[in-house]
C-alpha cells in the first residue's frame, strides 16, 4: 500500500489548549490531527471555521462541521516527532494587541502571553487507503508533491508559517510484529514494557491528551491519549492500524 510522506516544520508553532486561558495560553507539544487536517485543507482550498460561520450566520444554513473536517476527517495519518524524545522546547512570548476590539481595558491594549514551540519538526504519513473521496485525495496529493497551495499553511496560527519539504510517495505494509512503535500512538490496547527496545538507549515515555475529533453540535475537541516512546511493546490487542515503512513501525489514526 502507498502513503504520502513529508516533513512538516517551522521556526515556531502554537496549538492552543482550550482548557487554560488565564494569564498565559499554552500549546500542545505536537501538532494534533484537527490542526493537521486544517493545514491539509488549506493546501487544497477547503473552507475552515470562518467559512462555516459565514454560511451559518449569513446564509442561515445549518452546517455541522467546517468543510476541511467534513472532507478529511476519515483520512488516516501517522505523526513521527523529530524532537529529542518527542519533546520540543517551549518559550512564553509576550506581546501587545492594541487593535480597537482587542480589550476593554484602559487604553485598549491587551497583553498577550503565549507559549510557543521552538523549531518543531515532524514526519507526516498519509495513508492512501480510499478512506476519503478519491478526487479530494488526489487533489491533496498533487498539492503536496508539486508544492501547491490555495491558502497559506501555518502551524496553529498565522504567526507561524509551515514549511513542507521532502514530500514523496512511499510503500507501507501491514505488520503484526510490533516490538516497538516509531510514531505517536494511542495507548488503548497497547502494553508497554520497562526497557528500551534496542537495549542501548535510555528509555523515555512521553504522553499527551490530544484532540482527535470534533463534536457535531459545537465543534468542541474530543480527545485521545497519545504516546511516544522508545520502550519495547509487549502486547497489542489490535494490530489493524499498524504499518511498516523501512524499519519504522507506524500507527495510523
Amino acid at each position: 500500500m502507498q502513503a504520502i510522506k513529508f516533513t512538516l516544520s517551522g521556526k515556531t508553532a502554537f496549538f492552543k489548549k482550550p482548557d487554560v486561558n488565564v494569564n498565559t495560553y499554552f500549546t500542545y507539544n505536537n501538532i494534533h490531527k484537527i490542526a493537521l487536517l486544517g493545514l491539509l485543507g488549506a493546501l487544497t482550498g477547503l473552507g475552515g471555521h470562518i467559512q462555516q460561520s459565514r454560511t451559518i450566520y449569513e446564509d442561515a444554513k445549518e452546517v455541522d462541521y467546517p468543510e476541511f473536517y467534513l472532507s478529511l476527517r476519515d483520512l488516516k495519518i501517522s505523526i513521527v516527532p523529530k524532537g529529542k524524545n518527542g519533546y520540543f522546547a517551549k518559550k512564553v512570548q509576550v506581546f501587545n494587541n492594541s487593535v480597537g476590539y482587542a480589550s476593554k481595558e484602559k487604553g485598549g491594549n491587551l497583553v498577550v502571553r503565549e507559549q510557543w514551540l521552538e523549531n518543531p519538526e515532524w514526519d507526516i504519513y498519509i495513508l492512501d487507503d480510499v478512506s476519503i473521496d478519491n478526487i479530494v485525495f488526489h487533489r491533496l496529493k498533487d498539492s503536496l508533491l508539486n508544492n501547491k497551495c490555495k491558502f497559506v499553511p501555518y502551524l496553529g496560527k498565522n504567526d507561524h508559517p509551515a514549511i513542507i519539504s521532502n514530500c514523496q510517495v512511499v510503500e507501507v505494509s501491514k505488520t503484526i510484529n510490533i516490538e516497538h512503535i516509531d510514531s505517536l500512538f494511542s495507548i488503548n490496547g497497547v502494553t508497554v514494557g520497562k526497557y528500551s527496545y534496542d537495549d542501548i538507549s535510555m528509555p523515555f515515555f512521553f504522553k499527551e491528551i490530544s484532540p482527535l475529533t470534533l463534536s457535531k453540535k459545537y465543534n468542541f475537541y474530543e480527545f485521545e491519549e497519545l504516546c511516544f516512546t522508545n520502550m519495547e511493546i509487549e502486547k497489542v490487542l489490535d494490530a489493524d492500524s499498524f504499518y511498516k515503512h523501512d524499519d519504522k513501525i507506524l500507527f495510523f489514526y
